[in-house]
């Protein structure tokens, strides 16, 4: 799962390393995730969201996504992506990466235990 911000998303873009890996995750059939400039900084720009049919990221880069771009929609899964907006939605990222990982049940769970709002 891939943080966001600038210029933090332009180092990981950058990192030969990081961008392997995370091909071998999506060549794999795992999962892989990015939130707010990430999804359109460094998974867009290697290719990693093609394939894929719908993704979101921070509002104001939505349209560098094309047309899977969604503005409007704060988490998004597609396959085995999961993308998302912006710190607002952090903690919504972090449960759904939890529900995809580890099952609805312990995703519930732990939305109980930190007195959060169940989607």
């Amino acid at each position: 799962a891939l943080p966001g911000g600038l210029p933090g998303a332009e180092y990981l873009r950058d990192s030969s390393e990081l961008i392997e890996m995370l091909k071998n995750q999506k060549r794999q059939g795992k999962f892989y995730a990015a939130i707010c400039a990430s999804p359109a900084v460094v998974l867009q720009y290697h290719g990693l969201l093609d394939g894929i049919g719908k993704a979101t990221c921070y509002p104001s880069m939505a349209d560098t996504l094309g047309g899977k771009g969604r503005k409007n929609e704060r988490v998004v899964v597609d396959g085995n992506c999961i993308t998302a907006q912006g710190p607002g939605v952090a903690l919504e990222f972090g449960i759904k990466l939890v529900e995809m990982l580890f099952g609805r049940e312990k995703a519930g769970q732990i939305t109980d235990e930190m007195v959060m709002k169940k989607n």
